[in-house]
């Protein structure tokens, strides 16, 4: 039957191709479209990771919950130990340290409300792969009192490198502290209202402006993004819950998750609409090859072959399509995602973001899978009912279509 169907299926080319056009548009359609959608991900996945929050961060316990009310209440001192155990942990990079304050930042002339945080800058330049320095340098260790701004901050106190600033914030204990500051750089990360508010400064001078020598947080630096679930459970089990609390990154960005929902969202709905199209476009192609060939398969049946017989013969017919369809579709796709992805899709900035970014077209497997099955499942899907029509039409009737 299969050597049969193969035959069928090239004896009316012009037919053969349109149904074959349908299902490779189709597959096609969803490798280019997946794949684009996963780069999104991916993109804003390690901008996310690499600029602001490392792949973990550990804390003390109710820190992520009630730290914005009462931030002081929750900060860890002698943790040098548990440092240097971190650094041995597999897959773990890097271990660094942070402060975070808020407070005001003043040119000498207007001031504005800032987030800020007390850094390790070696470590964090380490970490900070996507974050871009618009002005000045990046910060470094030895910049004892240097202080590296966010973008928005630059611009409402208008400020460059090399202009002095006074940070003033509360200590724990409630007093008014200030320090002076030089400004190294300005950066831009991913995120428009982190740069609207940010500044960083060396741990040891966060630690002097608020009279400590605690911090807020362990962030840790992964050697792969893969690893996070993995290490996360290691630390979960080591660390006492009632103590410390660890935290992925995936827990900490609110924004990211809402933005895979959507997308996702929508190439759910991409993918119902191509599939309905190569079922129409299908559908119409086997309906025209059975109206044609109602006559044969009265013919067959009046030989004594049996209605399953026509009925498997039609179903065999399509999967050879679907299955040629499916695999030119996912060769065409990969070239065609290949081909992009060496050019680069220039993209505007996206929503909360003043930088742009170039998208490429990832070629991922479960993607590829994915196309293929719901190329092969249209054809078998968009056949069924020609195929059931045509095995209850008479023998008399369709053998009436011979003359």
């Amino acid at each position: 039957m299969l050597n049969l169907a193969v035959r069928n299926v090239f004896r009316n080319r012009g037919r053969a191709a349109i149904t074959l056009g349908a299902i490779t548009f189709g597959v096609m359609a969803l490798i280019l479209s997946g794949g684009f959608v996963e780069d999104v991900f991916i993109q804003l996945r390690e901008a996310t990771i690499h600029s602001q929050l490392g792949h973990i961060q550990i804390e003390r316990a109710g820190y992520a919950k009630y730290g914005r009310t009462d931030p002081y209440k929750y900060l860890l001192s002698g943790q040098d130990e548990l440092a240097r155990k971190l650094t041995a942990v597999k897959n773990i990079k890097d271990v660094l340290k942070r402060l975070n304050f808020s407070g005001l930042l003043s040119n000498g002339r207007a001031d504005t409300p800032i987030i800020g945080e007390g850094i390790e800058p070696d470590k964090e330049a380490r970490l900070g792969t996507f974050l871009q320095i618009h002005a000045g340098r990046q910060l470094n260790d030895a910049d004892e009192f240097g202080i590296l701004i966010g973008r928005g901050v630059a611009r409402v106190l208008n400020l460059v490198p090399g202009d002095s600033v006074t940070l003033m914030s509360n200590t724990p204990d409630g007093a008014l502290n200030t320090l002076e500051f030089t400004v190294i750089g300005v950066f831009q990360t991913f995120s428009k209202d982190y740069d609207d508010r940010a500044i960083r400064i060396p741990l040891p001078a966060a630690q002097s402006l608020l009279v400590t020598d605690s911090i807020h947080n362990f962030v840790l630096l992964l050697d792969a993004t893969e690893h996070t679930d993995l290490v996360v459970t290691q630390l979960r089990r080591a660390l006492s819950p009632k103590s410390y609390e660890v935290l992925s990154w995936l827990d900490l960005a609110e924004f990211y998750r809402s933005t895979v929902a959507l997308y996702e969202r929508q190439f759910g709905v991409l993918q119902l609409i191509i599939l309905f199209m190569v079922i129409l476009g299908v559908a119409n192609s086997i309906n025209m090859a059975i109206f044609e060939r109602t006559g044969e398969f009265g013919t067959q049946r009046a030989t004594g072959d049996r209605r399953s017989r026509v009925f498997h013969l039609i179903m065999t017919e399509t999967c050879v399509l679907g299955i040629l369809g499916a695999m030119l579709g996912l060769l065409m796709g990969v070239i065609l995602a290949l081909a992009i992805s060496k050019l680069g899709i220039p993209m505007p900035p996206p929503p909360n973001s003043n930088t742009g970014y170039t998208a490429y077209i990832r070629i991922v497997p479960f993607v590829l899978v994915t196309a293929v099955a719901v190329g092969l499942l249209a054809s078998i899907v968009a056949a069924l009912i020609p195929a059931v029509k045509a095995t209850r039409i008479p023998i008399a009737d369709a053998l009436r279509r011979n003359i």
